[in-house]
């Protein structure tokens, strides 16, 4: 009895029995909820009903497999407890605990303790913020790459952890592993790298010995993690000064041999202009040209040999990532981490690291890639696997047999409840469109196959929606089919009763073709439309009697479309219409509605006559004769029934006899049978009809042609040449070709005025004496039916009067287009062979840069025009023939002679603003201070260095508005702006307006004090200038920064009740004042006031208003953070800057020579 009692008072059995006793719980309140849901106040079959079953289903649901988990780690744990007990309790306890010691080495203990540094620096989820890096290789050798890894086992920084690995020859280390694999199972490391000493080789033996090592890593980890080799290079004299940064190589997944080669080959470009950059500020920084010196002697080839066997040709297992170079470490305790380029340890804590730059390129690589599982257990995969399918079987057959079940029952207590029942009521059409919701989804689940939880062997959807349909085809019948009958046929019958040529008729009329088509539809299954029944039945059917509005409305339209959709499928749904009331509709719809479908059917019967007798005109037979295709392409052709040859010789007669006969089929609405019907409207009418809408068409099919034609591109300045002189050769030019047959092919159908018509005309101009135009169109010339289309184009080339009449500029034409184009090919053709063409091509942009004007420019103005003057439709064909050309010429002009600016800019600008301004404040965050007049030297207006530059090299295609510099539109064509460029010289100007708003060097603002709790007296001190506040009334003070003292500098002092005088900062030099803004927040009160704020040390908050005289006044100043001049001005092609470059440096080159 006292163990019973003992056993009940154990936490465990308390634990346990509260667990069960919430299980039991949930099962309760979830079959209560199922079963019966009024006892919990909740409604039968509702929404909320399901709801909470579900909730409380997945809470009970969590709480057994807690349970379950609970169990089987309690059981394990207890076992591994009580072994250990037994081992000590049979006197083996020293053993054991000696055992235990020596395994435990002191790897594992600083991975232990790793991970209890890492869960108290980045919480608990640190494995997803922080990579782990296994740095292996001779101690020497990770030394000189990390000093202090291998005595403290693992440094820390920047969420990036080094782990000492020794030598991979060595045996590996299974506890250290399974300590790292502890660490972080999912992914015990983000990559292993491998160090290489400075005197060491990476021989073939050397390299199989590592990728045995680095194989039985990744069996100890159960995952291979990519692998990086980095190479130790020694200097002859210390290069400690030199700017750190990561040199390597990426490898691709499956890499080859050539593709190490291709890589270190595509790395020399960048070590030679790092290199250079390097060693012009300290010739002892030669480390990067040496190895790109070294590389290009051979020793890429070296490496692709020697890394050979670690690519994937040779082996599969270990993923090479990547190859780093890096000179050894000679650690000095007086140089700082980025200059000597080592991780340096910091001294409060030993396992503290500062990564150097040379790092980066792995720390983000590493979080980019994955390595690869090693190894699997299939046994137990298999079996559990099994175990997984047998369990989803089961369930899937309880799932599929409950909810098939249910399925069944709800539809027979549906069709059981609409047959019980005669009434109309709200809860018969809920009803009918419930079975209406449960037959469509068996159809879908028929169609597209049923849901995933239904096809466990007991799907019985077909047989279900057989037994079914036959029951909800009687409550259709009832509810929906009768009453739509009723209704269209009593609509029917108010139109035919009504008196004929009536206005109240022609109203009913214009619904009657669908009333009668909807009713005819309910007889006609093999004629259902749905959508069409519906949207009628709206209208005809808004309500009935016995059913709510806004319940018929909601539900009667799906009903509708239902029944329709099913007609073709249940032919017995069908009904009997009225034969009598149907010809009398048809009767009264025929004399009240025009017949246009008939004339379409004319329409497309004639064209299909014509379309076999006329092949299609492709580009090649407008422009026979020519080389077309060296000019423009296009994949479009003109259908051979829209020409000239097809109208004179098919078409014109076909409408001729169209026009003659009147007979066409009615539709089966208003016919059962082919019958004539009479003409009632004239056939002049239906030939002037026909004719219009076939010349739209032939003018669309030319347009859709013309407006596909796409000019080629050239990609140099003989390309453009070449294309220009074909364009302007009489004899073998395309655009000539193809204009003469647009010509000949507008003019089709056209009328000359004979001699009778114009004596007649002539007679009544003078017999009426009316007042003549100014513009007398009939006598222009011959009209047409393409004039409105082709007539600009006819205009252009002289071929139509009327349009010359009409014309606002006589001047535009082809020939002196052609002329034009001409012109700039003879210049063109100058510039490709005088001696320097590049000199002379950027001299010919350079004109236009500064804002004059040049053939070139004249002539692409003009093309433009006439391009415009061919109006919308013309849209495409004006761009492609008159635009593009010299668009395509003067971009092969622009692009070098923009890659050319680009360069001035960059050593004429570019180089002496950093030079002057980087790393510094407030540029950077740094201690030294930038130049203000020489900030002024550049941005002041008018006589600043980036404004004379502006207006004297960009003036023709860069001007200002206010204080914004805008590209011009017309002059900038083919050039694309950097957007970083205006960006920074818009900045650049708006600051130059509040620097020098006065003329003079300097921003004026006005402060205001504002108290603060407990605080006394605050005295803020700006260059000399003093505000004293001690709260008192507040008061503007006038501020000028630069102020006019000796020694700049701001500084700030405040007093509480409790203490004296405080010092907040004193920050001196001329920037002091901007360093002080830094320091607090900002609020925008207005657009010139903002409240600034600074936190002391205990806490108060410190305020002040500044008011600001134009912008942000002193405020701007701190957008300069992280501001850099962009190289560039204009954005050109990658090809077009190496060339220049190119250029450039055989030029450096020759002046080196001639010095």
């Amino acid at each position: 009895m006292d163990n019973i009692l003992k056993g009940l008072k154990s936490k465990t059995f308390q634990l346990w029995l509260v667990l069960f006793v919430f299980l039991c719980l949930g099962v309760i309140i979830c079959l209560v909820i199922k079963n019966q849901p009024l006892l919990l106040n909740v409604t039968p079959e509702s929404v909320w009903q399901e709801r909470l079953f579900t909730l409380f289903m997945v809470l009970t649901g969590s709480l057994l497999l807690f349970i379950i988990l609970f169990f089987f780690m309690s059981y394990f744990y207890g076992k591994s407890v009580y072994r250990k007990a037994k081992s000590l309790s049979s006197g083996h306890s020293d053993n054991y605990a000696q055992n235990s010691t020596d395994k435990l080495s002191s790897a594992v203990a600083g991975l232990q303790q790793l991970k209890k540094y890492l869960r108290r620096r980045y919480g608990p989820f640190w494995r997803g913020k922080v990579r782990l890096l296994l740095v292996a290789g001779d101690d020497a050798a990770i030394g000189q790459l990390i000093p202090g890894l291998q005595a403290s086992l693992w440094l820390e920084g920047d969420r990036t952890v080094l782990i000492y690995g020794g030598s991979l020859a060595a045996d590996s280390d299974s506890e250290k592993y399974k300590a790292l694999r502890k660490l972080r199972r999912s992914r015990p490391l983000d990559g292993i790298v491998r160090v290489i000493g400075e005197k060491q080789n990476l021989t073939p033996q050397l390299s199989d010995n590592d990728l045995r090592g680095l194989e039985k890593a990744g069996e100890a980890l159960r995952y291979q993690p990519p692998v990086w080799l980095w190479q130790l290079c020694s200097s002859d004299w210390p290069q400690a000064a030199r700017i750190n940064q990561a040199v390597g190589v990426t490898l691709p997944a499956r890499a080859v041999p050539d593709d190490v080669a291709a890589q270190l080959n595509r790395l020399l470009p960048q070590l030679r202009e790092q290199g250079m950059a390097q060693v012009a500020q300290n010739h002892a920084c030669d480390f990067l040209l040496r190895l790109a010196q070294r590389l290009e002697r051979g020793e890429s080839e070296g490496w692709k040999a020697r890394l050979a066997p670690w690519l994937h040709g040779a082996q599969q297992r270990v993923p090479l990532r990547g190859l780093m170079f890096s000179l050894a470490n000679q650690p000095e305790p007086s140089l700082d981490a980025e200059v000597s380029g080592s991780a340096v340890l910091s001294p409060l804590h030993r396992h503290a690291l500062t990564l150097p730059a040379s790092w980066q390129g792995i720390v983000a690589d590493c979080a980019r890639v994955r390595g690869r599982r090693v190894g699997m257990r299939w046994e137990q995969v298999l079996a559990w696997s099994s175990l997984i399918f047998t369990g989803v079987w089961i369930a899937g057959l309880l799932l599929s047999f409950i909810i098939n079940r249910q399925q069944i029952v709800s539809v027979a207590e549906k069709a059981h409840t609409l047959a019980e029942s005669r009434a109309l009521t709200d809860a018969q059409l809920i009803a009918l469109h419930e079975l209406r919701n449960d037959a469509g989804r068996l159809q879908h689940a028929l169609q597209k196959g049923a849901p995933w939880y239904q096809r466990f062997g007991l799907d019985h959807n077909q047989q279900l929606l057989g037994a079914m349909l036959p029951w909800y085809g009687v409550a259709n019948n009832r509810l929906i089919r009768d009453a739509a009958n009723e209704a269209l046929a009593a609509k029917l019958m108010k139109l035919t009763n009504t008196a004929p040529n009536s206005a109240q008729r022609a109203e009913l009329a214009k619904a009657g073709y669908d009333q009668l088509k909807a009713w005819l539809m309910m007889a006609h299954p093999d004629k259902a439309d749905s959508a069409f029944y519906a949207q009628t039945m709206k209208a005809v059917q808004p309500e009935r009697a016995g059913f709510s509005t806004s319940l018929w409305q909601s539900l009667a339209a799906d009903l509708w479309r239902f029944y329709i959709d099913e007609l073709p499928h249940q032919p017995q749904w069908k009904t009997m219409p009225d034969a009598e009331l149907v010809t009398q509709s048809r009767q009264v719809l025929l004399q009240q509605i025009g017949r246009r479908n008939a004339e379409s059917t004319l329409y497309q019967n004639m064209l299909k006559s014509v379309r076999r007798n006329f092949a299609d005109v492709t580009l090649e037979d407008m422009t026979s004769g020519t080389d077309a295709r060296r000019l423009f392409t296009t994949d479009e052709m003109v259908p051979g029934m829209f020409t000239r040859q097809a109208w004179e010789g098919g078409v014109q007669q076909a409408i001729e006899k169209a026009a003659n006969s009147r007979r066409d089929e009615i539709d089966w609405v208003l016919s059962d049978s082919r019958k004539t019907v009479a003409a009632d409207i004239s056939p002049e009418a239906l030939k002037a009809r026909l004719t219009q809408r076939y010349f739209t068409d032939f003018a669309g099919s030319w347009l859709n042609f013309l407006n596909s034609l796409r000019w080629n591109p050239a990609h140099n300045i003989a390309d453009v040449t070449d294309q220009l002189t074909l364009m302007s050769d009489v004899r073998q030019s395309p655009v000539i070709a193809l204009m003469n047959t647009l010509s000949w092919q507008g003019q089709t159908g056209q009328r000359g005025q004979g001699l009778s018509d114009s004596l007649i005309k002539s007679a009544k101009d003078l017999i009426g004496n009316k007042e003549k135009p100014a513009i007398d169109q009939s006598a222009a010339g011959p009209q047409g039916p393409l004039d409105e289309t082709f007539g600009p184009l006819l205009s252009l080339m002289g071929k139509n009067t009327a349009s010359n009449l009409m014309s606002a500029d006589s001047t535009l034409s082809l020939q002196t287009y052609l002329t034009r184009i001409t012109r700039v090919r003879l210049r063109l053709q100058q510039v490709a062979s005088a001696s320097d063409p590049q000199e002379m091509m950027q001299t010919l942009a350079q004109t236009v840069f500064q804002g004059k004007s040049v053939d070139l420019t004249d002539t692409q103005q003009y093309g433009s025009l006439i391009s415009a003057s061919l109006g919308e439709e013309w849209n495409g064909f004006g761009q492609t023939m008159f635009v593009q050309p010299l668009t395509q010429a003067w971009e092969t002009v622009l692009q070098p002679s923009a890659a050319s600016l680009n360069a001035r800019w960059s050593r004429a600008i570019v180089a002496n603003w950093r030079t002057a301004f980087e790393g510094r404040y407030p540029f950077v965050a740094s201690k030294s201070d930038a130049s203000l007049p020489m900030l002024a030297e550049f941005i002041r207006k008018d006589s600043g260095r980036i404004e004379r530059f502006l207006t004297s090299e960009l003036g023709g295609v860069l001007h200002k508005e206010g204080s914004q510099w805008v590209p011009d539109k017309t002059n900038s064509q083919g050039l694309t702006f950097n957007p970083q460029f205006l960006k920074a010289v818009n900045q650049l100007s708006q600051l130059s307006d509040i620097l020098f708003t006065d003329g003079s060097q300097g921003i004026s603002f006005e402060l205001q004090a504002r108290p603060a709790a407990q605080v006394v007296e605050t005295q803020l001190t700006i260059d000399g200038q003093k505000l004293r506040y001690f709260n008192q009334m507040a008061d503007w003070q006038t501020f000028r920064w630069p102020g006019d003292t000796w020694k700049p500098g701001t500084m700030l002092t405040w007093s509480t009740t409790s203490a004296g005088a405080r010092l907040f900062g004193d920050y001196s030099g001329t920037w002091g004042f901007i360093r002080w803004l830094e320091q607090g927040k900002r609020q925008q009160l207005d657009r010139s006031q903002w409240m600034m704020s600074f936190n002391t040390p205990d806490g108060r908050t410190l305020q002040w208003v500044l008011r600001s005289q134009l912008g942000k006044g002193p405020l701007a100043l701190l957008a300069l953070r992280g501001f850099s001049l962009p190289e560039q001005i204009f954005s050109v092609d990658a090809a077009t800057t190496a060339q220049l470059l190119v250029k450039n440096s055989e030029a450096a080159e020759m002046d080196s020579m001639e010095e």
